[in-house]
């Protein structure tokens, strides 16, 4: 229950709304990035933050020994997980000609790409 005379359960909600924030608008900016390397790169930075931001503010709510590990364990999984994860959407894209942006340039992947090698 939420007890809003108990500062750390203040300040969970406003991790947890803060985290909220954080995930719309990584969802806009999935609606309104022109291309995948822009939208993959928001949304696996978005996507670490807010949800540790969450898990940060559920913890302070509701602290206990079994919660603090369950939380680093959400949070680093989380964090590395996201990363690794767009960067995998990302790479595939670029590996099947998926088109850049105009504003993307230079593009130095394709400068030292050769044709002969499978990258």
């Amino acid at each position: 229950m939420l007890d809003l005379t108990n500062p750390a359960h203040i300040v969970g909600a406003v991790l947890i709304f803060l985290g909220l924030a954080v995930l719309l608008i990584s969802a806009i900016g999935l609606y309104r990035l022109p291309d995948l390397y822009l939208r993959a790169s928001a949304v696996g930075t978005s996507a670490g933050l807010g949800v540790a931001l969450i898990v940060i503010g559920a913890l302070l709510i509701d602290f206990s020994g079994p919660n603090l590990v369950k939380a680093i364990i959400a949070v680093l999984a989380q964090l590395l997980t996201s990363a690794v994860g767009s960067m995998a959407i990302a790479r595939s894209g670029y590996l099947h000609d998926s088109p850049p942006a105009a504003i993307t340039s230079p593009d130095e992947l394709r400068e030292t790409r050769r044709d002969d090698v499978e990258v």
